[in-house]
């Protein structure tokens, strides 16, 4: 039986000479789970969320399956795709100052959301948006709704992101490194939020990150990439703890450098290869 998201097989590659970004991955997401996906740069992880959104270069080709709900979305329309983003599926982009239009009030941009797919009229969408914006813990909500994003901090603009991907009360929320562009006291305030309001809802996350903290705060299952491959998967404190492929090993004690005993060498993801003779 498949789940809310059901990836199988999953191949895509890019241009003319047909560079694979991903290999046939294979994953499922349920009703409320908490998946993070985890890898360093370049490992696939945005390459998947864009996939599942619809959102790939015009160059990508892909294969295998993406079934949202038993709906098949490789080779789904512009057009369909439009109907589900923002609305069923919804996804929090890494840095709030380049996904938020420059040239619209933060209000504006939420209420376009709601309009969109739920037709709710002018005075309608503003009084959501409002109790929107209050309800992830934004001060002034009505001067917030009235601002330009460059009138707002980083963590302000981030939780009208939040509030966009939300007001829909989505099945399914994608986050892709949405608290990379904070800082750290700022960071801990949104993925404490994050988790209120995903729990809130009962929507099922696909959280992306290079960050095994971030993700141990909010995820209850990870997936582990590599090289466009998914080398790992499990209950996140059951692969934290007993990491099974040696890139996740490398991977977990690289964040650990705080253990590190003074004077002795960082380790580095290579060292954890070297002890199976190399990558495969």
């Amino acid at each position: 039986m498949g789940g809310l998201l059901d990836v199988r097989d999953l191949r895509i590659d890019f241009g003319r000479r047909r560079i694979e970004a991903l290999h046939g991955i294979g994953f499922r997401i349920g009703e409320g789970a908490r998946v993070g996906l985890i890898g360093e740069s370049g490992s696939g992880k945005s390459v998947t969320a864009l996939a599942t959104m619809g959102l790939l270069p015009d160059n990508a080709h892909v294969s295998g399956s993406i079934e949202f709900d038993g709906r098949q979305l490789v080779g789904l329309s512009d057009a369909g795709f439009a109907r589900l983003r923002g609305d069923a599926v919804s996804m929090i982009f890494q840095e709030p100052m380049t996904a938020l239009d420059p040239t619209m009030r933060a209000g504006r941009q939420v209420a376009e959301v709601l309009r969109l797919h739920q037709g709710a009229p002018a005075g309608r969408a503003r009084e959501r948006v409002i109790a929107m914006l209050d309800q992830v813990g934004l001060p002034e909500p009505e001067r917030i709704a009235m601002s330009y994003p460059h009138q707002l901090s980083g963590g302000q603009r981030q939780r009208v992101l939040i509030a966009m991907a939300l007001i829909n009360q989505p099945r399914l929320v994608i986050c892709d490194e949405p608290t990379t562009a904070l800082d750290v006291t700022v960071q801990a305030r949104v993925l404490h939020l994050l988790d209120e309001q995903l729990s809130a809802a009962g929507a099922a996350c696909l959280f992306i990150s290079h960050d095994l903290a971030v993700v141990s705060q909010v995820c209850d299952e990870v997936l582990v990439m590599y090289r466009g491959d998914i080398v790992e998967a499990g209950p996140i404190a059951e692969v934290l703890a007993h990491p099974d492929h040696p890139y996740t090993a490398g991977l977990i004690a690289t964040a650990r450098i705080d253990q590190v005993e003074p004077g002795r060498r960082l380790p580095v993801i290579e060292d954890f290869w070297e002890r199976t003779g190399g990558r495969p």
